[in-house]
């Protein structure tokens, strides 16, 4: 959808050696994007939309990117969802998200478990590698902090370390990304703000970007 921001998270802020970025473009997906209405169930659906427009801008398998139908259909297709999930409002999670980025594009996901959020700080590594080597967006879910996000970055600075989080619950026209970002839609959301008592799931698609 090509009236969809591409880079949310671009700035002019300049990054040291320290901070490790989504390489390539992608197109942020969020609530109502398309004019079908998924607040409080869709956040997943559509970092999983984020994550397909960016495989077609940078991988050569372009396909058009899922509806939340179509999503559903899949699952349903391969057996991971019975047919009563088609036209539900039930959420999807990493290994749901896993499943569709492989059968649409042949692409293999890891899946990183972490059992509670303080011990995000055990993964930066792993994340690091991954931005250097693959630069493919990730997808973040929990279960306390149920609410799904899409993962463009890390920084790694010790216990000020970040995320870099591009968050799908957005509702309204397109803006700027100056705005979304003013509005914390797009920001560095440090580890010591995710829900220590909650467990997450991350999605990180094993592709690297031709750019």
């Amino acid at each position: 959808m090509s009236e969809l921001i591409l880079n949310v998270h671009e700035s002019e802020e300049k990054f040291s050696e320290n901070y490790y970025l989504v390489k390539g473009n992608y197109e942020y997906y969020h609530y109502i994007c398309d004019g079908f209405d998924d607040r409080g169930w869709g956040c997943g659906y559509r970092t999983l939309q984020t994550i397909c427009s960016w495989m077609n801008h940078n991988t050569g398998n372009a396909t058009e990117v899922p509806s939340i139908r179509k999503i559903q259909e899949i699952l349903v297709s391969l057996e991971d969802k019975p047919a009563s999930f088609l036209g539900s409002r039930q959420w999807i999670g990493s290994f749901e998200v896993c499943l569709v980025i492989d059968k649409l594009y042949d692409v293999p996901c890891k899946i990183v478990h972490v059992n509670k959020g303080d011990n995000l700080q055990n993964i930066l590594d792993t994340l690091r590698g991954h931005f250097e080597k693959f630069g493919s967006p990730i997808m973040m879910g929990g279960d306390v902090d149920c609410s799904s996000k899409g993962i463009m970055g890390v920084h790694i600075d010790g216990k000020n370390s970040e995320l870099l989080i591009v968050d799908p619950h957005y509702v309204g026209k397109e803006q700027s990304k100056e705005f979304l970002q003013r509005k914390g839609w797009v920001k560095w959301q440090p580890l010591k703000d995710f829900l220590s008592s909650s467990f997450y799931n991350l999605c990180l698609p094993q592709v690297k970007a031709k750019c």
